[in-house]
């Protein structure tokens, strides 16, 4: 039986027998993503917090009048974020700034000591660390996985990297000035091809990633969801599963997918 030979795609641990089995892997993968209630929206999440402003004025790092002229720059300009008009209108330090955003989302200042841009462009899509202001730093212990906010946490996205990787994440702010130096020295680096596609509705991505899945044939693949993204990464050959986890070691023998459905294309 042509089956008996047939020892790949394996997707998310399971072997695909056939190609019709290896569909139904992904329909169910794809019910699980679109339903995973954990993804709520960053402006979602931030009604709960503290304003910045506030915070800082209950710490007496800021008076009153300072608030307010803050907030009507903000206001007449109709852009930029608080912490930076603070820090242009009323002398604040950029560490207090990364300071009170730490209070406000209940983590830590992270450093950018150990940090291997080389290795950590491998961790996610070049799109992500982009359009969501995040950014791995560094492995601790084998199994940590820092990543590093720029102003606000973002539960889905370190919840996507944890799945995706086998690492558990650790979240927390990291100081502007050394943010956008190491995401630039990140983006400079090597890491998975990326291929970015829209498709129409559910059904087409599922016969999409299991076209892919066939003709690659991976010896691993996962899918998670990132807000409205939908990343696929592939592991071609038995040498590019790293440990720990799923960490990629290589940029080679690997690949990445990036599928937007419908009008969120």
């Amino acid at each position: 039986m042509p089956w008996r030979s047939r020892r790949r795609p394996v997707f998310e641990e399971q072997w695909g027998c056939s190609g019709r089995c290896v569909l139904a892997m992904v329909r169910d993968a794809l019910r699980r993503e679109m339903g995973d209630r954990t993804s709520a929206t960053t402006s979602a999440l931030h009604h709960h917090r503290v304003p910045l402003g506030l915070l800082l004025l209950s710490q007496g790092w800021i008076t009153h009048p300072q608030l307010r002229r803050a907030l009507e720059a903000q206001r007449q300009n109709g852009t930029g974020r608080i912490g930076e008009w603070l820090i242009a209108e009323c002398g604040l330090e950029a560490e207090q700034i990364t300071r009170g955003l730490s209070l406000q989302w209940s983590c830590p200042v992270l450093s950018v000591e150990g940090f291997s841009p080389e290795a950590m462009a491998l961790v996610m899509p070049e799109i992500f660390v982009e359009r969501f202001g995040l950014m791995p730093l560094r492995i601790a212990g084998g199994r940590i996985l820092y990543v590093a906010f720029e102003d606000h946490l973002d539960a889905s996205a370190s919840l996507a990297i944890e799945r995706m990787t086998g690492l558990k994440v650790e979240s927390g702010i990291l100081n502007e000035v050394q943010f956008r130096a190491a995401q630039s020295r990140l983006l400079e680096c090597d890491r998975v091809e990326v291929k970015i596609e829209a498709v129409s509705d559910a059904d087409t991505l599922a016969g999409r990633i299991t076209a892919i899945l066939e003709q690659k044939q991976p010896v691993a693949s996962r899918l998670v969801r990132l807000h409205h993204y939908y990343w696929l990464r592939l592991w071609l050959e038995n040498g590019a599963v790293g440990k720990p986890g799923k960490f990629p070691f290589s940029g080679e023998d690997m690949g990445d997918y990036v599928f937007t459905v419908g009008a969120q294309g």
